[in-house]
């Protein structure tokens, strides 16, 4: 009798245990489930790459706020949907009021008419920024901006591919939308440049610009049926330039619409 009841208490306690086995079993499979959905990477949607252009001088009094502002978009990218990339065109008819804008190039402010035809305005105009070929408006208004550069980050863009070495850029570009008769553009920006205006509308200012474009080059014809392309541009650097601030935008603009359809950047 004694050893049915020790017996029947060997098999209680191994009961018990086996239970609270279970449980921290069940427990831990529990835990590791949560630990896996919280560590279960999140996909992000790939952000559309939205070009800002600026067109802008030093000799323009109104121009350093729109400076700013393009700088802003440039630095903070606080916009979800789009990788903001950024182009400042210093133009050179206000060179004549006492200061010689450094930056400044005629085929610039040239850029800047074919944008006036486009938009149909009389005139051309600082500080104005141009969205993606396809909206224009003064240059310092950050609200504008931001709504002009949501919208064009819901359209399609090709894909490029941008290389750099031994100071050739090859790009390749392909899955092209439907598009215009375009042209290919390679852009040479500068970084975190500074001028201390000493005559003219700014005088006694000190002015601090980004993607201040210091070479313009067309690297390529597209006709409406071109889905792809491909070159290679050798490269020239001015001494003037600081080339660790150097970065290179390609970009294909409708030659009439002026719509950008395929934008991106490499810094260098």
């Amino acid at each position: 009798m004694k050893q049915i009841f020790i017996f029947a208490v060997v098999v209680m306690i191994s009961s018990l245990f086996g239970c609270a086995s279970q449980t921290e079993t069940v427990t831990a499979q529990t835990q590791q489930t949560k630990q896996n959905q919280q560590t279960k990477p999140v996909e992000t949607k790939a952000k559309s790459a939205v070009l800002v252009e600026l067109f802008t001088s030093e000799g323009c009094s109104s121009c350093p706020p729109a400076d700013r502002v393009l700088s802003r978009l440039e630095k903070e990218q606080s916009n979800a949907d789009a990788q903001i990339i950024t182009l400042a065109f210093h133009v050179d008819y206000w060179n004549y009021l006492g200061w010689k804008d450094e930056f400044s190039q005629k085929h610039f402010s040239d850029r800047q008419n074919g944008y006036a035809a486009r938009f149909n305005m009389d005139s051309i105009y600082t500080p104005q920024m141009v969205v993606d070929g396809e909206t224009q408006f003064v240059g310092s208004n950050l609200g504008t901006a931001q709504k002009a550069i949501t919208d064009s980050a819901k359209n399609q863009k090709a894909n490029v591919e941008i290389s750099n070495a031994s100071d050739k850029i090859k790009v390749k570009i392909s899955d092209l939308p439907a598009h215009d008769e375009s042209y290919v553009w390679l852009a040479v920006a500068e970084d975190d440049l500074k001028t201390n205006v000493r005559r003219g509308e700014n005088v006694g200012k000190t002015l601090d610009h980004v993607s201040v474009v210091r070479e313009m080059i067309l690297i390529g014809n597209l006709l409406p049926a071109a889905k792809t392309f491909e070159s290679e541009t050798a490269l020239q650097f001015n001494s003037a330039w600081k080339k660790e601030n150097l970065k290179f935008v390609v970009f294909v603009q409708g030659k009439d619409s002026k719509k950008v359809f395929a934008l991106s950047k490499l810094d260098n």
